[in-house]
């Protein structure tokens, strides 16, 4: 039995046993011809028997497939909902403040945005308007009601100003409102 150096030239003596004396196997062999049991120089070594060659589809498939796409058609009977579902969900702006020609009365607006899944069908907003002193000092809040702009579909936004006052009598000369304080309630 002989060996055959897997790495190196035995005719320069590179080998891995370092040898590279003639007596080797391979030294002994014409060039161009290799060991029995060897494949030629140059080709990689056929596949052991039972493999499938690179161009052969009778064998078995490779590892890596793609699986079958998903059926697109709808199962009939089931159907996707329109949109969101679920109770209404109504969320609001800050107020938007603008002084009028009156210092006991101030425009405000606010924007409404139903997320849920149902209309919003009625409602109260509840303003708390600041009596403010001429040194900024807060000397009363007073609280006003209005409805709400309603309906308000699902998804939709709704923007509204009501012109808020209190009692002229509550801001004497040199003082003002501010109304920053809503709550809002609705169904």
């Amino acid at each position: 039995m002989t060996l055959v150096p897997l790495d190196g030239d035995p005719e320069r003596g590179d080998s891995p046993s370092g040898g590279g004396s003639s007596s080797d196997a391979a030294g002994d062999l014409p060039p161009g011809s290799a060991p029995a049991g060897s494949a030629p120089a140059g080709t990689l070594p056929a596949p052991p028997a039972g493999t499938p060659s690179a161009g052969d589809d009778s064998g078995a498939k490779s590892a890596r497939t793609t699986p079958a796409s998903p059926s697109t058609t709808a199962t009939p009977g089931r159907t996707a909902p329109a949109g969101p579902t679920g109770p209404a969900d109504l969320s609001w702006s800050e107020p938007e403040r603008k002084a009028t020609d009156k210092r006991w009365c101030e425009d405000v607006a606010l924007t409404f945005t139903n997320s849920g899944g149902t209309a919003v069908r009625s409602g109260t907003v509840t303003f708390g308007t600041h009596v403010i002193g001429a040194l900024g000092i807060d000397w009363a809040t007073v609280t006003s009601d209005v409805r709400l702009p309603a309906p308000i579909d699902a998804g939709a936004h709704r923007k509204k100003t009501w012109t808020v006052c209190v009692d002229a009598w509550r801001v004497p000369l040199g003082m003002h409102i501010e109304t920053k304080d809503v709550t809002v309630r609705w169904k």
